[in-house]
């Protein structure tokens, strides 16, 4: 665009300055400042508006006009003698960068012009110096252009692969994004939403043109279970952007532009290393929830009730099996043992189902005390030990290992302060567990820990589990289904219920495992130090004594007769009647006495005497049942004889 000015300038000069030095050493002509003013206009509107997918063909075109305009110019002011073959060498050089059609444009004009020499008898001199000034440029415009053009072409080719692969990705993950159920909110540092799809426009009620550009806080109103809005330091979203750690929760639930209250689960994740933003993935847990709550409610009810039969049926079993109350054989004894240990079974069962139900609607109670780990531990492993020998396995409790061990160790105090129930019921399962899944080998148990917390490990050279099963391991009736596992028993609550009794005593369940090679599941838990459980045990045993001094202090009250006679006239001491008394609970009832008939003075009318009514003893609390059957008379009253009054002369009627 510039020579092309410069070319129509000297045209035009020529007109104002005829005689001028410039107009006389470069001349112009008509046709050459004609196409000096073409190429002129086509760069300028190029220029102004360039095509989108056209740069290099309207690169080409502007290229081809000014080849064309110099052409005329040097043939028009002398051909090889022209003043302007230096410019015609310069444009030439530039034809590399056009690749292979900038060369055919510059041979074809070098072709036709020595045809047009040719034939005008054009001296072998001027057209040497033509092919000269045409060739050489082009062999210049090769070794200048030839290797950045293989390099740009290279450059360019990755540039178009990288630039057509990102597209793709972008367009399949916008379509994933569009096509899941889940919501997904992506924020940046400062908390202002960039995306937001389908699903969670749904879900919260926002349009994708009303939420974007806004702070988080005001299209997600997150709530916790109380309803209450959230603080900035339970905020799972500030959490991840300060922290840069995933946040994952069940506890939030999300006002919607309606005014409608919806359960979520959350998932929000920090956005590249270092965090550029947080990504937020959740999902309307509202129907599953209410769903799992009547699931809960009924399981706790049907468990509740089902216990009494069952309990049942495990005390009559019970009293088959006594001698002292039953006479079977051997055969029917070996039935009764099977039917009373799948009682057994059942009865705990229906345990685990009310534990299960009481954790999951908070009803799960949580008392701690200081609990000596190493010592505790010790304790329930020892009880466990039998199960172990009695299958053959090698069963170790290493900071308390039996006889000489050459594993002996000296274990640090270890205290936590736990629910003592809760720990014994976690740390049984998990041992009768590696007892039940380990067909022979060893079973390992150890304490350790660290300033902050102490952890409990069970290690098993048993079965193992699948690396694909342990992210579901301790989910609510998971159990992984292979060859190995189902011939054993199992529900899949044991390890839920661990987990969720771990996270009530503020601690977390964990595993390691290897199929085929055994399993080590951890449980970690707050450790306090010997200072503070000093203080917590001195704090307990206060208030023990100060309950004890409490209920010492109430008045005790006499209870109620279960029978007050009406106020009488006082009888003399010859005339009353003596009082039964009631037999000893534990031995066979001692008739009551009978009572003598007063003798009537006949100067005293003899007043009408009131039974006494008898106090039937109750029999004690909790007596076993065979205890009852065995001797049933101890526990009952046979009723008082009837008294009845000798009637005298003087009772006769009264005219």
């Amino acid at each position: 665009m510039f020579v092309s000015a410069v070319v129509v300038s000297l045209y035009a000069l020529s007109f104002v300055i005829p005689n001028a030095d410039l107009v006389v050493l470069f001349p112009i002509g008509l046709v050459s400042a004609v196409a000096a003013g073409i190429t002129f206009v086509v760069a300028l509107a190029l220029y102004l508006k360039p095509p989108q997918n056209a740069v290099g063909t309207s690169t080409f075109i502007v290229y081809a006009l000014l080849v064309l305009t110099t052409a005329s110019i040097v043939f028009f002011t002398g051909e090889s003698n022209s003043p302007f073959i230096g410019l015609w060498i310069a444009v030439g050089v530039f034809a590399g960068v056009f690749g292979w059609k900038g060369f055919a444009l510059i041979l074809l004009l070098v072709a036709g012009y020595d045809a047009y020499a040719y034939l005008r008898h054009v001296s072998p001199d001027s057209l040497i110096i033509a092919s000269l000034a045409s060739v050489a440029p082009l062999v210049a415009s090769f070794i200048i252009w030839h290797s950045r053009s293989a390099k740009e072409v290279q450059q360019a080719k990755a540039y178009k692969e990288l630039a057509s692969e990102l597209s793709h990705e972008a367009n399949k993950s916008e379509t994933v994004i569009n096509a899941i159920n889940d919501g997904v909110i992506l924020v940046d540092k400062q908390g202002v939403i960039q995306l937001i799809n389908p699903a969670a426009q749904r879900i919260i009620g926002w349009g994708q043109e009303d939420a974007v550009g806004l702070s988080y806080k005001s299209v997600i109103k997150l709530n916790d279970k109380s309803d209450k809005p959230l603080t900035p330091e339970v905020d799972p979203v500030q959490q991840v952007l300060v922290t840069e750690q995933e946040v994952h929760s069940e506890d939030f639930s999300v006002m919607t532009e309606g005014g409608k209250k919806v359960l979520l689960s959350l998932i929000v994740s920090p956005l590249g290393r270092p965090s550029t933003g947080a990504i937020m993935v959740f999902r309307d847990m509202t129907k599953e929830k209410s769903e799992e709550r009547e699931q809960a409610e009924f399981i706790s009810t049907a468990s509740h009730e089902m216990r009494t039969p069952v309990a049942s049926i495990e005390g009559y079993l019970g009293l088959v099996l006594n001698p002292a109350t039953a006479t079977i054989d051997d055969k029917a004894r070996d039935y009764v043992e099977k039917a009373q240990a799948a009682a057994k079974h059942l009865g705990r069962l229906f345990q685990d189902l009310l534990d299960v139900s009481k954790a999951e609607d908070g009803r799960m109670t949580n008392d701690p005390s200081v609990v000596d780990i190493v010592e505790f531990v010790g304790d329930v492993a020892e009880g466990l030990k039998p199960k172990a020998v009695e299958k053959g396995l090698r069963f170790l409790y290493k900071p308390l290992p039996e006889g000489d061990s050459p594993e002996r160790q000296i274990a640090p105090v270890y205290y936590a302060h736990v629910d003592n129930d809760h720990l014994r019921e976690v740390i049984a399962n998990l041992v009768e567990n590696a007892i039940k899944y380990t067909p022979q080998g060893d079973v390992i148990i150890d304490v350790g820990g660290d300033e902050t917390k102490v952890t409990i490990s069970v290690q098993d050279s048993g079965i193992g589990i699948p690396t694909e099963d342990i992210p579901h391991l301790f989910q609510k009736f998971y159990r992984v289904d292979n060859s190995d596992t189902r011939e054993i028993g199992g529900t899949g609550l044991g390890l839920y219920l661990c987990r969720r009794l771990a996270e009530l005593m503020g601690g977390q369940i964990r595993v390691e495992s290897e199929y085929k090679k055994g399993s080590t599941f951890y449980v970690d838990l707050p450790r306090i130090d010997h200072t503070e459980a000093q203080r917590l045990m001195e704090a307990a045993t206060a208030a023990k004594q100060m309950a004890e001094e409490s209920a010492a202090a109430q008045p005790t009250k006499t209870p109620a007769p279960a029978f007050v006679p009406p106020a009488e006239p006082a009888v003399p001491a010859s005339q009353a009647l003596p009082q039964p008394s009631p037999p000893p609970v534990a031995s066979a009832p001692v008739p009551a006495p009978q009572p003598v008939a007063p003798t009537p003075t006949p100067t005293q009318p003899q007043q009408p005497v009131q039974p006494v009514q008898p106090v039937t003893p109750q029999p004690p609390a909790n007596v076993p049942l065979t205890q009852l059957e065995q001797n049933p008379t101890a526990y009952t009253q046979p009723r008082a004889p009837i008294q009845i009054p000798v009637r005298g002369p003087t009772d006769s009627k009264q005219p």
